[in-house]
């Protein structure tokens, strides 16, 4: 955030700032009407006085007048601590058409110019002509025509091998997420524009015996052919996306915009209110899931407690988001209200579909980001170093995940009171997720343990004591795994060495007897020494 926005917010909390929002606290009750023109989103668990802002929309307003300027009355003084803790389940925006909806516009926009443009171009410049004979137009234009279906194939073919070695090389749970790039949705589509037009093209060269050939129309199927050679370099370019490195970081950057939306950070969350025992009274109503499996996607929290509110009721959510739900699954349990709530309505706020989804799931990311580091070390594979740039991004995940307040499972109403339980995952989840298959797979890899070795000491010395005690189970874990399967003393002790390359360079250097430091044995110090 620039120096001019701080300045021109004035006294208001900015809790968080990302590429996409600003998040404000300290701000008084408004109406989710006022808000409308500036596209703010209330946070969905309560009607607290905090906010989401369009940071595209809202900065301009911001440097223009402060926070009064964006339409909410603020009023300042009071920290977040002095209040409980309010849950921020962001609503994902999500694509509102399918990708097959991307060419189908192409080519409907390349047949209504087709039919138009050349009538148009007819009807009121007549004299224009673009100088081609008809012969070279004929065939310059069913060339462009019958390269374009064999551009088409080749895209076909492109998407095919990303499809399979994504599926082989990675995880099979990373084919839908490849096949996804809106790039190959737009190839497709220009190159059905361009074939579509080329041939709407060829039916006006000469017509009616003019021997003319229309210079608009003619241009325009040179710009959609040009258009097709940029989109395909741009298409090959994009293959770019299957080396490892890519794949990581693009499984990682899905979990890093997740832990952003919905976690605080721990420094701008207060201690949620105590649980009045009274909330849980008798089930009244018990919520299961009938149909074929499908995985829970998102939930919206906001339905949940509008309903939790109306009927002056608890609803405890039994299954969590990333579940399978299968015949018979228990999805909500709700305790007492004072009338019963409609099933179907309650139903509606999950979002099911046939596989997990980033949306709402931070743990898929590191479940993905496991798969590849086992796969890696598996006897057919064999590439530790692979599982090692996997270690890379789990613990830039666990440390934004270890600084941030994870219990966000209570979510409140206005007065504070208790309405949906959520499931949501604990540090101790995560741990267990990122570490223990990549400790069991990879026990007998040098590389590995060290790698994980440096990891641990790195959480250890970076996060709050409360997730300290956590880390160090898993690190005497990993102590003990080291002890079976290096039984000879210079193994055990090279395989417990913490080292972020895994084999390249010791975390931490000797200590020596005399004061000072000691570089590690074989390894040169004259490059560090000082110029005078």
């Amino acid at each position: 955030m620039t120096p001019e926005i701080a300045a021109a917010l004035g006294g208001a909390r900015v809790m968080r700032v990302t590429s996409e929002a600003l998040v404000i606290g300290d701000l008084a009750d408004t109406p989710e009407s006022s808000l409308a023109p500036f596209a703010y989103e209330q946070t969905p668990a309560t009607r607290c006085p905090m906010w989401k802002v369009s940071w595209h929309r809202a900065t301009k307003q911001i440097l223009a007048g402060g926070p009064e300027s964006l339409g909410i009355d603020y009023r300042g003084g009071r920290s977040m601590r002095e209040r409980h803790h309010h849950v921020i389940f962001a609503r994902i925006r999500r694509a509102v058409l399918p990708g097959w909806c991307i060419p189908l516009g192409y080519a409907a926009f390349a047949i209504l110019c087709g039919v138009a443009l050349p009538r148009i171009e007819d009807r009121f410049v007549p004299h224009w002509n673009s100088g081609l004979s008809i012969q070279a137009a004929v065939a310059i234009y069913s060339s462009i025509a019958a390269g374009m279906i064999t551009l088409t194939g080749i895209v076909f073919s492109l998407v095919f091998v990303m499809v399979q070695f994504s599926a082989t090389a990675y995880s099979p749970r990373l084919v839908l997420w490849m096949s996804r790039n809106p790039l190959v949705f737009h190839a497709i589509g220009v190159f059905t524009a361009t074939f579509l037009y080329a041939v709407a093209a060829l039916a006006w060269v000469d017509r009616n015996g003019s021997a003319r050939v229309p210079l608009i129309s003619g241009w325009l199927v040179f710009v959609l052919l040009l258009a097709s050679v940029g989109i395909f370099v741009g298409l090959v370019q994009s293959l770019s996306r299957l080396q490892i490195h890519n794949v990581l970081a693009f499984t990682g950057d899905f979990a890093r915009r997740v832990i952003e939306v919905m976690y605080p950070p721990l420094e701008s969350a207060g201690s949620p209110p105590e649980t009045s025992a009274s909330c849980w009274t008798a089930v009244t109503q018990t919520i299961v899931y009938h149909g074929p499996p499908r995985a829970i996607q998102s939930l919206d929290v906001e339905k949940l407690l509008s309903l939790a509110v109306r009927a002056d009721a608890v609803i405890e959510m039994i299954s969590a988001v990333g579940d399978t739900l299968v015949e018979g699954t228990g999805m909500l349990r709700v305790y007492g209200g004072t009338e019963p709530m409609d099933p179907c309505e309650m139903k509606r706020a999950f979002r099911l579909g046939a596989q997990r989804t980033f949306d709402q799931d931070p743990k898929y990311s590191l479940h993905l980001l496991a798969d590849i580091a086992v796969r890696a070390l598996s006897p057919a594979v064999n590439d530790p170093t692979t599982a090692v740039q996997a270690l890379d991004q789990i613990e830039d995940l666990l440390l934004r995940l270890g600084n941030r307040h994870l219990e966000i499972g209570e979510v409140r109403d206005a007065t504070g009171s208790l309405r949906v339980v959520v499931c949501v995952p604990s540090w101790e989840d995560f741990l267990n997720l990122a570490f223990s298959q990549i400790r069991s797979y990879g026990g007998t890899s040098l590389q590995v343990m060290r790698r994980m070795k440096a990891l641990l000491a790195d959480l250890i010395d970076a996060l709050p004591k409360e997730r300290q005690s956590a880390v160090q189970l898993h690190l005497k874990r990993l102590d003990s795994t080291i002890a079976r399967s290096f039984p000879e003393v210079e193994d055990r002790s090279e395989a417990s060495a913490a080292d972020r390359e895994g084999l390249g360079s010791t975390r931490k250097p000797q200590i020596h007897p005399a004061g000072g430091l000691r570089p590690a044995a074989g390894r040169s110090t004259h490059f560090f020494k000082s110029g005078g």
